[in-house]
């Protein structure tokens, strides 16, 4: 896929259409900048289930402990 912009980038380069150059390249930052949030978002959802997961674990062995104590 890298070759293929790169050759619409020469060819419009090339062919000294600067303005169609500069959309072409604000296309191309608009994308990284949804694939970067996209990332974050990912990111942000496994940390939650990794806290979750951890809270989870230390309320049974809580739980655990004080039945324990209990008995």
């Amino acid at each position: 896929m890298l070759k293929f912009l790169r050759g619409i980038r020469r060819r419009l380069l090339s062919e000294n259409k600067v303005s169609r150059y500069l959309f072409y390249a604000l296309g191309e930052i608009v994308l990284l900048f949804i694939g970067i949030l996209i990332a974050l978002q990912v990111n942000d959802r496994n940390e939650t289930r990794k806290s979750q997961e951890w809270e989870l674990q230390f309320l049974t062995d809580l739980q655990n402990e004080l039945k324990n104590d209990l008995s």
